[in-house]
């Protein structure tokens, strides 16, 4: 079995680390391994390790056992330790993060809704420009009967007998190196420290209903694919008066036909004939919201690129909007009639060039070289 890490290098911290530097490490590393956040392999590990790490040294007393002994708390046995808690689930970060204190948690304390996720496919202009629309998402909402309490009308849920309210019973035992105290959740209320004997019809004593809720959404101008919207409040609702979740919305941009985009500029390639780009010429160039001239000068190489300041995607954090940048490609044409042919032998020759028509091909000219000919 690998040996513990210490629990403050655990938390990149010192040993005369304050309540408030402990507690703001552990909430830069959970939310750095949350696993719903870090897909590596080791991030569901490291959570824990973390999470550990902090339910220790967050407690006073904890803490002072473990300075002084260690990982190996005498009082628990040689095979006891700190256990750093009971590990309720990845959704206790949210403790932290929103009001909860270290220590072990009141089952009877609000709290708070879960997370939402939402995947939004949108048209490359419409990410460009942005745009308005309402969706529709399924989440667990309070009861509108019981007011999410899960009791009857007029009722309310009462403390339990066994627990007293604290959701865990202490099972204590005397051992040869010891006294052993277990704690677990409650069998008589399931670790929630009340018991619901009438329950609401209409959502079974859960506090909790299933719903299908239409949002609007404003999608900023110039948001990119893979960008996340935080919608505050839209997620789950909480429990016992706790605060709802957040909303994330994940946007998916369509690819376009001609543009193709980089950051905040626009990229996109325009066909032109020799004739083109050997005598110059005025096009028109389509952008994003209009057509305007271009003026291709003489003797233009294929592969250039001409820049349309200021016609690319307006900048998202920022005043202004990106360039377009236009590719010239030069397209050869696949058939000609033999009067174009005559005259592109008379240019040839004007111009001291030799058609592969009264020479050897390429190909036979390297077989040769090959050979040594």
């Amino acid at each position: 079995m690998a040996e513990k890490r210490d629990y403050y290098e655990v938390l990149g911290l010192g040993k005369n680390a304050s309540d408030d530097e402990i507690k703001k490490a552990y909430r830069k590393l959970a939310r750095q391994y949350h696993p719903d956040v870090n897909k590596a392999d080791d991030a569901e590990a490291k959570f824990k390790e973390v999470k550990e790490a902090y339910d220790v040294l967050s407690d006073s007393g904890q803490r002072a056992r473990y300075d002084q002994y260690g990982h190996v708390d005498p009082n628990q046995g040689m095979g006891g330790g700190f256990s750093g808690g009971d590990f309720g689930g990845f959704g206790d970060i949210f403790d932290m993060f929103f009001g909860g204190g270290g220590g072990r948690r009141d089952p009877n304390a609000p709290q708070r809704g879960n997370d939402l996720q939402y995947t939004m496919t949108v048209e490359f202009k419409e990410a460009v420009f942005g745009k308005e629309a309402d969706i529709t998402i399924p989440r667990t909402e309070n009861c509108d009967t019981c007011f999410g309490s899960g009791a009857k009308p007029g009722t309310k849920p009462e403390t339990c007998s066994v627990c007293h309210g604290s959701g865990q019973q202490e099972v204590v035992q005397n051992t040869p190196f010891g006294r052993m105290v277990n704690r677990r959740a409650c069998s008589q209320c399931g670790g929630k420290g009340q018991i619901i004997k009438e329950k609401c019809s209409t959502c079974s004593g859960s506090g909790k209903v299933k719903k299908q809720r239409k949002i609007h959404v404003k999608i900023p101008a110039g948001v990119d694919d893979g960008a996340q919207l935080r919608m505050t409040g839209e997620g789950e609702g909480g429990l016992r008066g706790g605060p709802s979740g957040d909303l994330y919305i994940v946007i998916r941009v369509k690819p376009h036909d001609f543009f193709e985009r980089e950051g905040d500029d626009i990229y996109c390639e325009i066909p032109l004939t020799f004739a083109q780009v050997a005598l110059g010429d005025e096009i028109e160039i389509p952008t994003l919201t209009e057509k305007v001239k271009l003026k291709i000068p003489a003797g233009t190489q294929t592969g250039t690129y001409f820049r349309l300041k200021g016609k690319g995607v307006p900048k998202l954090r920022g005043i202004g909007q990106g360039d377009q940048h236009i590719k010239v490609v030069v397209v050869t044409p696949s058939k000609l009639s033999d009067e174009q042919k005559d005259l592109l032998r008379q240019f040839a020759a004007l111009d001291g060039e030799q058609t592969h028509e009264n020479e050897q091909s390429f190909f036979d000219r390297m077989k040769r070289a090959f050979r040594g000919d």
